[in-house]
């Protein structure tokens, strides 16, 4: 086998971990939690379906990609849940640790490649990495307003936090951000949210 090719191999096994990093948003149709590689799947067709909502013309192409890397950091840093500040204090020097071993078992064009899109979707400037954002915080939203709240409510989470910790969406999505309003208010009408 060359040099580059067990890179890669190498690089294929480490995240098959992802698998195994759950997250706090349940899957709708079995009383269980997803992991990483389910949300990123899921949030990655979103970004095809949902194209036409971003405020400015996306590379479908390169969000996709985006949304399917942005994880592979929480095989070393863990998932911080949403609403954890005081995980959030560490968060960002966690993943940049994992983001330089985990992309670091790649060939170097490809270790480069997935640093870049992985650091473009943390700072959220472009319209790619704003749209990938919106549609990393959709998707937990939605399955978890579709399940009656269950995480806000173990959680303990009130309506202003939901809206405060994701007003960034509008910036990349007015009409997903619409949704999330509106979704948001049924949840705390219906009670799932204090």
């Amino acid at each position: 086998m060359n040099e580059r090719l067990k890179k890669q191999i190498d690089f294929i096994t480490e995240i098959d971990k992802l698998k195994n990093i759950y997250r706090q948003t349940y899957v709708l149709n079995e009383d269980r939690k997803e992991n990483d590689s389910e949300h990123s799947w899921h949030i990655a067709v979103l970004a095809f379906i949902l194209a036409e909502y971003s405020d400015e013309p996306v590379d479908v192409l390169k969000t996709v990609k985006m949304l399917l890397i942005h994880d592979i950091v929480e095989i070393d840093a863990g998932d911080t849940y949403y609403y954890d500040s005081e995980g959030y204090k560490s968060k960002r020097e966690r993943e940049e640790k994992a983001s330089e071993r985990i992309f670091g078992l790649l060939p170097d064009d490809q270790r480069d490649e997935m640093l870049s899109l992985w650091n473009e979707f943390e700072e959220r400037k472009t319209p790619e990495s704003k749209f990938a954002n919106v549609l990393d915080h959709v998707q937990p939203l939605t399955l978890n307003y579709k399940k009656h709240g269950i995480a806000w409510q173990e959680h303990g989470i009130y309506r202003n936090q939901v809206l405060e910790r994701n007003s960034y969406m509008k910036d990349g999505s007015e009409t997903l951000w619409n949704y999330v309003n509106e979704i948001v208010n049924d949840a705390h009408k219906n009670g799932w949210l204090k």
